[in-house]
């Protein structure tokens, strides 16, 4: 189990299978790159990242700004009429969603252009793991600074990026650690750690919980410095009992604890096989990659490389089956079409219609992904985007879109000035040969080539051989009208 793939079956169908789950797509010249290096290499090609330099500069405002907390500290304390507390709040509100509007453009360029495909793709399954709202939290610089760790534990140490996921502001503050002392312990974060990021239910009990709890107690938040802080003072020193574990426990012994389960190791590696193949994996095949995760000292990098080598990954059942989750299908659409990335306020809304508002999951748990991403509504709001992309005209958005909680005047007059907004569209010079442009069946397969790196089906492929031989001569529309129709296929909703 387990084993390298047999460089026989290296092709461009497997390349192009490597680059679509280990980063969000590629055009047929990456692909063939991959190819032709060999699997071993591949996979290292997207894996070592950390020798490509990434130059992206950290938006303006990612840093710790103590004057500017100290500042709303002052005018709350001094706002006393319903007047004066409106304003501020209507302040710190235009702060929060300027900066949230930036940061979400900021990560979907990284992932869109950005020279680590991989990194940034374990951070979308880290933020999705540890999945931690900005409606909560409140604070931007508490979200990128997440997102930041997210991006330099993407494949590092399991225990590591436990604790420092566990001591990091914004969870301090999403699942209310940072409140949490001596004789008053809040279990919130106690329960999820083990529930959702380690061991899943079933594996602990509710004593362990409440020990946890206690020993947790002295995680805190410097809300004026915006970093964690350790407060002896708060810390329950009693004797306490976790998972088979007795002693004056710490937050460090937790995790420590909790990783030394031999089932922590099968749940985060059954999580991140689910996030790479579309399918959790059956008991033998879960215990071969929790084997391989011990072996290397839960250390992430190791894991994926032999994940992204075996034969199992590389399976019928596995390839072009993975429902395309809301950022793979922008994310993807983009760098396959060579297109422009819509502008921040545009992606934002788009990827809200379609279920997946990056720093505001929809609970704890984060998103359910897999078929639950394809509903009625979503799968009609993913054949009007790939009209919008292709064609470089706004989609079709709402005040709510722009404006989940409340829609109104505000919302209105955001959707007015998006409807003004052009997203480039696609440069057909710029992705197909002269000949391919020029030559219906050969235009259908450099489509597929492109897009799918498949045929389509049958009656798919008659569809279009249909629409092309009824034009006498194709035109620049006709064309775009075909690259928009693949993208309605569904075939094109899985990668």
């Amino acid at each position: 189990m387990l084993k390298p793939l047999d460089s026989s079956r290296w092709d461009y169908s497997t390349a192009a299978h490597l680059l679509n789950r280990a980063g969000f797509g590629g055009t047929p010249p990456e692909i063939n790159h991959l190819l032709s290096l060999g699997p071993d290499q591949a996979v290292a090609s997207l894996l070592d990242y950390e020798t490509i330099p990434d130059p992206t500069p950290n938006p303006d405002w990612a840093h710790p700004d103590p004057a500017r907390i100290q500042h709303y500290q002052e005018l709350r304390q001094t706002a006393t009429t319903p007047e004066a507390r409106k304003q501020l709040q209507m302040e710190q509100n235009q702060f929060l969603q300027r900066s949230m509007l930036e940061l979400r453009g900021w990560w979907l360029r990284r992932m869109a252009f950005g020279p680590r495909p991989l990194q940034e793709k374990m951070v979308l399954f880290w933020h999705g793991h540890f999945a931690t709202s900005v409606e909560k939290v409140r604070d931007p610089y508490y979200m990128w600074r997440q997102n930041d760790l997210f991006r330099r534990q993407a494949t590092g140490n399991w225990e590591l990026l436990l604790l420092e996921a566990g001591q990091d502001p914004a969870m301090l503050v999403w699942l209310d650690q940072a409140q949490s002392r001596k004789g008053h312990p809040n279990e919130n974060y106690a329960r999820e750690v083990m529930e959702l990021f380690s061991l899943g239910e079933g594996h602990y009990t509710e004593h362990d919980i409440t020990e946890a709890a206690r020993a947790l107690t002295g995680w805190s938040l410097d809300r004026i410095n915006q970093e964690y802080v350790y407060r002896p003072a708060f810390h329950d020193n009693g004797q306490k009992t976790f998972l088979g574990r007795t002693g004056n426990l710490d937050g460090r012994d937790v995790i420590a604890q909790i990783v030394a389960q031999p089932q922590a190791a099968r749940f985060i590696t059954a999580k991140m096989w689910n996030y790479f193949t579309g399918q959790m994996p059956a008991d033998d095949l879960n215990g071969a990659l929790a084997a391989v995760f011990r072996d290397n000292h839960n250390n992430v990098k190791p894991f994926l490389r032999v994940l992204f080598r075996s034969e199992e990954f590389y399976g019928a059942d596995i390839l072009r089956n993975q429902v395309k989750s809301p950022v793979q299908w922008l994310v993807g659409s983009v760098r396959l079409l060579e297109c422009q990335l819509p502008p921040p306020l545009i992606s934002t809304a788009m990827l809200r219609q379609l279920g997946q508002d990056l720093f505001n999951p929809p609970n704890v748990k984060g998103w359910d992904g897999g078929v639950t991403w394809i509903t009625t509504n979503t799968l009609l709001t993913r054949y009007n985007d790939a009209q919008a992309l292709v064609r470089g005209t706004p989609p079709n958005l709402t005040a709510a879109d722009f404006a989940p909680k409340a829609g109104g005047q505000g919302g209105q007059k955001v959707a007015r000035l998006a409807q003004q907004l052009r997203l480039g569209g696609v440069e057909l010079d710029k992705i197909f040969t002269p000949a391919e442009l020029a030559d219906k069946p050969a235009l259908v397969a450099a489509i597929e080539h492109r897009l799918l790196q498949a045929p389509l089906s049958g009656g798919q492929e008659q569809t279009l051989n249909d629409f092309l031989n009824s034009k006498p001569q194709l035109s620049h529309d006709d064309i775009l009208t075909v690259i928009r129709l693949v993208m309605s296929t569904p075939e094109y909703q899985v990668a």
